[in-house]
C-alpha cells in the first residue's frame, strides 16, 4: 500500500517568528519531493507537520487511506543508552510498536474482551505490512550489504558515527512504510553508502519527501522541488528536477525583482505626474485670482476651465495610482559571506609521514608515508571507518604512530571543522565556548562575529551542546575568520550546512592561499573545489591517486 499527503494553506512559527504560511502540497504515489530551503526556513517543522506529530497553526494536512504508516526519519539518529543495534532497527522500521499493539490485541482477544478480534486483525495486518514477520532473517542479509560489521547486541551509544549512520541507513532500508520522510539522510554516509540510498529512493514504490542539502544526490532523485524561499516570503513548488528547479528559481528571483523595480518605477512616475498636475493647478488659481479685476468674462472663462483641467487630470492620476497593484519588495535574506584568516606561509613541508602505523584496537592504519607541501590541496576520500580521521590526527600530531615517524613542519597553524564540531557540544554558552578559543578577543567582538553567522540573539546564550548540528558546524566555520591559519583541515564541513553557506565555504576555500586537507563524501564539492591532490584511504591503507582515478 502507498499513500498520498496533501497540505493545504499550511502554516508554522516559534512563538512570534514566521516561519513559513500557504503552503499548499501534495505528495502521491511516484513522487519524491525535494524539501529545500535555508537553515531555520522550517524544513524539518514541515516534515514533523507532514508525519502528523505537529499540528499546523493554520491550514490542514490529510493522509489519504487515513490508517497509512508513515516513515519519518529524522535528522540525528536517537542513540539510547538501553537499546541495542537489533531493537533501534525493530523500533525504526515501526515493527517494535506494531508488535506492542499486536501484543495488547492478543491480550484482549483472549480475555474476550467485545471486538478485540477485529482489533488483533488489524494489528496484525498492520505488523506484517511493516515487515515484521521476516524483520529478522532481513535484518542480517542487509547488515552484510552494507558492510555493518557490528554485534547487533551493541548499544548504539557504543557506535562510531559512521556506524550510526549505517545503522539509520539499514533501518530505512529494511521499512515498508507508505510514506517516507527523510531528514538529511546522506549526512556521515560515504560513497557507497550513499550510492545504496539512492538506490532506494529511485526504486521505492512509496511516494517520498526528502530534505537535503547533498546537492548531487537531488540531482539524481528529485522529480519536484519544494523551496521554503523567505526572499520570497512562500512556499514554492517546482515541477522537474533539481538541476531544473536551480535555473528556474534564478529566473524567478529575477523577475521579481524587474516586476518590483517596474512597479516602483511605475509608482513615482504618477507619483510625480501628480505633484507635477497640482502644481499646474495652484498655479492656475493663483493667476485666476491675481486678475480677478479683469472683466473679460472669456478669459475667466478659459482661466477657470484649464484650471479645472488639471484637476481633473490630477484626480485621473490618483485613480491610476490606486489601481496599481502593489507589488512587495523581494526580502534580502540574510547571507554568510565567508572568509577564512589567512596566517604567513608555513615552512615548504607542511607536514611528514614515513613508515608511519597506528593500530587502534583491531585496525591498523599504515605504513604511511607522504609528505603534505606548502600550498597542497588534498581532497582525502574513502569508505567510513576506513582510516581518514586517523591519518588526519596522525599528521597534526593529535596521535603518536606506533611504529615510523610524523610530525607538522615549522610554522605551521591549524584551523579545523572536525566532524564532531567537538569545540562546541560542552555545558558552556556559545559566545564562552567561543571566546575560549580566541582569549584575546573582547566579548563584544565575539558576538559581531558570531552574528555575522547567523548566530545572535538567545543562540549565543545558549549551551554550546544545545545547538542544533546545523548551528554548530556555523560556528567552528566562524573560528576560522577569527584566527589566523596557513593549514585548513575540514571533515564533512557540508554535514548539516544548508546550500548558500556550502556555496559560500566553497567560495572561501577558493581564495584561502593556504594549504587544505579536505575529507568530504559531497560529490559536488569534490567537482566544486580546485584540488591538486587525492589520497584515498581503504582498509587502513593509503594511497596517492590521479584525478581521473578519483
Amino acid at each position: 500500500m502507498t499513500a498520498t499527503v496533501q497540505a493545504k494553506g499550511v502554516a508554522a512559527g516559534f512563538g512570534d517568528r514566521e516561519l513559513f504560511t500557504g503552503a499548499d502540497l501534495v505528495v502521491a504515489p511516484g513522487d519524491v519531493v525535494g524539501l529545500v530551503g535555508p537553515n531555520g526556513s522550517g524544513k524539518s517543522t514541515l516534515l514533523h507537520i507532514l508525519a502528523g506529530l505537529r499540528a499546523p497553526e493554520a491550514g490542514t494536512v490529510q493522509v489519504a487511506p487515513p490508517g497509512a504508516a508513515l516513515g519519518l526519519l529524522a535528522q540525528e539518529i536517537e542513540r539510547r543508552p538501553d537499546e541495542s543495534v537489533a531493537a533501534h532497527l525493530e523500533r525504526r522500521t515501526g515493527v517494535t510498536d506494531a508488535q506492542a499493539a499486536m501484543d495488547a490485541a492478543a491480550d484482549a482477544l483472549a480475555a474476550g474482551t467485545l471486538g478485540s478480534d477485529d482489533e488483533y486483525g488489524h494489528a496484525l495486518e498492520r505488523w506484517l505490512a511493516l515487515g515484521g514477520a521476516d524483520l529478522d532473517s532481513r535484518i542480517g542479509t542487509v547488515v552484510d550489504d552494507l558492510g555493518l560489521d557490528v554485534d547487533l547486541d551493541l548499544p548504539m551509544t557504543a557506535l562510531s558515527g559512521g556506524q550510526a549512520a549505517r545503522v539509520g541507513l539499514a533501518a530505512l532500508l529494511l521499512s515498508r512504510f507508505d510514506l517516507y520522510l527523510l531528514d538529511e539522510p546522506t549526512n556521515d554516509l560515504d560513497a557507497d553508502g550513499i550510492a545504496l540510498l539512492e538506490d532506494f529512493v529511485q526504486r521505492a514504490d512509496a511516494p517520498i519527501v526528502v530534505v537535503s542539502h547533498d546537492r548531487e544526490f537531488l540531482s539524481r532523485t528529485v522529480t519536484s522541488v519544494v523551496e521554503l524561499d523567505r526572499s520570497l516570503r512562500q512556499v514554492r513548488v517546482y515541477g522537474g528536477s533539481y538541476d531544473a528547479y536551480l535555473e528556474e528559481r534564478s529566473i524567478a528571483r529575477q523577475q521579481a525583482r524587474a516586476a518590483y523595480e517596474g512597479y516602483t518605477a511605475r509608482l513615482e512616475t504618477l507619483q510625480k505626474r501628480a505633484r507635477t498636475q497640482r502644481a499646474w493647478m495652484e498655479k492656475g488659481v493663483r493667476n485666476a485670482r491675481r486678475k480677478a479685476t479683469d472683466n473679460d468674462k472669456h478669459i475667466k472663462h478659459f482661466r477657470g476651465e484649464t484650471s479645472e483641467k488639471q484637476a481633473a487630470k490630477a484626480r485621473q492620476t490618483d485613480k491610476a495610482i490606486e489601481r496599481l497593484e502593489t507589488v512587495e519588495e523581494p526580502r534580502k535574506e540574510w547571507q554568510l559571506q565567508m572568509s577564512i584568516a589567512s596566517a604567513p606561509r608555513s615552512g615548504a613541508v607542511v607536514a611528514v609521514a614515513r613508515a608511519a602505523v597506528v593500530r587502534r584496537g583491531g585496525f591498523t592504519l599504515g605504513p604511511v608515508d607522504l609528505q603534505l607541501d606548502w600550498q597542497d590541496r588534498v581532497a582525502v576520500t574513502g569508505p567510513n571507518g576506513s582510516g581518514k580521521s586517523t591519518l588526519l590526527a596522525l599528521l597534526l600530531g593529535r596521535l603518536a604512530p606506533d611504529e615510523g615517524t610524523a610530525q607538522l613542519g615549522s610554522g605551521v597553524l591549524v584551523g579545523e571543522v572536525d566532524q564532531a564540531r567537538k569545540a562546541f557540544e560542552g555545558d558552556e554558552t556559545l559566545v564562552d565556548a567561543f571566546a575560549a578559543q580566541v582569549p584575546d578577543w573582547p566579548t563584544a567582538d565575539v558576538r559581531t562575529l558570531l552574528a555575522k553567522f547567523g548566530l545572535a540573539g538567545h543562540q549565543v546564550h545558549r549551551t554550546a551542546a544545545s545547538l542544533s548540528p546545523g548551528e554548530r558546524t556555523r560556528a567552528a566555520l566562524a573560528l576560522l575568520q577569527a584566527r589566523g591559519v596557513n593549514l585548513l583541515v575540514l571533515d564533512e564541513p557540508t554535514n548539516h550546512l544548508d546550500l548558500p553557506a556550502i556555496e559560500q565555504l566553497e567560495s572561501a576555500l577558493e581564495a584561502f592561499e593556504g594549504t587544505i586537507l579536505l575529507v568530504t563524501h559531497d560529490r559536488r564539492m569534490l567537482e566544486t573545489v580546485r584540488l591538486t591532490r587525492r589520497w584515498h584511504v581503504e582498509d587502513g591503507s593509503v594511497t596517492e591517486v590521479t584525478p581521473d582515478e578519483g
